[in-house]
């Protein structure tokens, strides 16, 4: 099983009681009052048959609170998510925390900073060394959105799907728009993986088709789902912290809903992607504190209902390039949201919002989720640790602990030592060159691409399955005139047909 962090100590809180339980009754009156918008008939009728004022006319779902609560307490606190190595396998939930990547659109440019899209080679590179990364403990729904031109669009996250599960084990998420993870579904199944189903809400309160069939789907496969919302506050969502909280559970909250109906216990965590409207140009502001605001108040509010939650909004910084100001940004919300109870982190990759992603900045990362992962567990306080006959021995000046075995011993323990940073003294800074992080990064991705094996490679009948499928899906879009004969003729050139 993937080894998380254990956090050790009771989560960080920043409500009171009385707080959480205004939030919660807050969410139900929205549910029951204004309900939300559902764009998908089977779903209504799963509604109208648990007691939900349904009108299938406007498609509005009013839902009743005793119903919203049973739905809660039937959601897991904890589960495990099937990789097709058992060795990455994951546990979510019960203090255990992991981590995985946020995406990016496109590569970036390490000496301009510009953004341009990724060729296959630098698409598996980058899914390679996050593969390799200890502390990534799956990945996300695309590293990249597709690879090289002449992908068409629907194409890109189905061919993503598969580069990843050729060229890593560990347990990914599959998107849901355009029916495509009624393909990524099986492909993971193909390889003996499970795989996140992943419905998103659309705000304000609405729910789209194609992210409500992937609950069907998920219980269809008995799949795990990971829930996002990603509300813009003082857009889509009220700008105020508290008014954000409740407007983002009660668009989870219908899917959680839905699932419980379909499949009792059905395993199940909410992604939390809420950021702050930048007022001066009406971007996403990344990387605010309100962010970390945020996730701390979310955090505290769905550990009160026992579902596991991800932290997403980690990830995504509004500084274009590697530098300070990307490094706080990151890890504030990261930290943050570790220490107040959130089960999953998405930090690892990216670099300026959801646009630009790269294999250094994930190298970078790694340090902060080890030092993270350090911090959550803690320290010891025992008879060898207090070390009090070793202090009482050594005694004052000229004493020292420099040659003791319990030194050897506890300083491997103890600390973290970070891999890509500079931990020189300045005369073997200047020595050695006068490298960066960054460069050291870079040194270490070189390592992983010449030396890291995916383990155990697929089978021959799992990579013919998985072809099988990936043709399957392109005929399905074809005939349904979301591949032209243009974009045809190209892909064909790209994919050998």
């Amino acid at each position: 099983m993937a080894k998380g962090f254990m956090r050790r100590f009771p989560p960080l809180k920043i409500l009171t009681d009385e707080q959480v339980e205004a939030i919660h009754r807050g969410t139900l009156d929205v549910l029951q009052e204004t309900g939300v918008l559902v764009y998908n008939e089977k779903a209504l009728s799963v509604f109208k048959k648990a007691g939900c004022d349904v009108d299938f006319e406007t498609k509005r779902v009013k839902f009743p609170p005793g119903l919203v609560e049973e739905c809660l307490r039937k959601c897991p606190s904890s589960f495990r998510v099937k990789a097709r190595n058992p060795k990455d396998d994951l546990l979510i939930g019960q203090d255990n925390v992991l981590f995985f990547n946020f995406p990016g659109t496109d590569t970036v440019d390490l000496d301009t900073w510009e953004p341009r899209p990724p060729t296959k080679k630098e698409h598996i590179d980058l899914i390679r060394v996050l593969d390799a990364l200890p502390n990534v403990h799956f990945l996300n729904a695309y590293p990249y959105f597709g690879f090289s031109g002449g992908i068409p669009e629907v194409m890109k996250e189905i061919e993503g799907v598969a580069l990843r599960i050729r060229n890593s084990t560990k347990v990914t998420i599959a998107i849901a728009n355009n029916d495509i993870d009624m393909f990524t579904i099986r492909m993971a199944r193909a390889a003996g993986s499970e795989i996140f189903a992943n419905p998103n809400t659309s705000s304000p309160l609405t729910c789209y088709t194609d992210q409500v069939n992937a609950c069907f789907l998920a219980a269809e496969y008995d799949l795990p789902s990971m829930i996002w919302d990603g509300a813009t506050s003082g857009g889509t969502a009220p700008a105020s912290l508290a008014g954000a909280v409740v407007l983002s559970n009660a668009e989870l909250m219908p899917y959680i809903v839905l699932l419980q109906l379909l499949k009792p216990g059905a395993r199940v965590a909410v992604a939390n992607l809420v950021l702050p409207q930048n007022m001066t140009n009406g971007a996403p502001a990344f990387g605010e504190i309100g962010v970390s605001l945020h996730n701390v108040a979310f955090n505290q509010v769905w550990r009160e209902y026992g579902v596991p939650t991800v932290s997403s909004s980690c990830g995504p910084t509004s500084s274009k390039r590697i530098d300070f100001q990307l490094g706080y940004q990151k890890m504030m919300p990261t930290l943050l949201s570790a220490l107040s109870g959130s089960s999953i982190l998405q930090l690892y990759s990216s670099i300026y919002g959801e646009i630009t992603a790269h294999p250094i900045q994930a190298i970078l990362d790694d340090d902060i989720a080890g030092m993270i992962g350090r911090f959550l567990e803690g320290l010891e306080v025992s008879d060898e640790s207090l070390a009090i006959d070793l202090i009482n021995e050594v005694g004052p000046i000229p004493g020292h602990y420099l040659g003791k075995k319990h030194t050897r011993k506890w300083w491997k323990k103890e600390q973290f030592v970070p891999k890509a940073a500079d931990r020189l003294t300045y005369p073997e800074w200047v020595k050695t060159g006068k490298k960066s992080c960054i460069d050291y990064a870079k040194e270490r991705m070189e390592e992983i691409l010449s030396t890291h094996k995916v383990d155990p490679p697929l089978t021959r009948s799992q990579e013919e399955e998985i072809e099988r499928i990936l043709k399957e899906a392109r005929e399905y879009y074809r005939k349904k005139g979301m591949i032209t004969d243009v974009e045809w003729e190209s892909y064909k050139k790209i994919i050998g047909g």
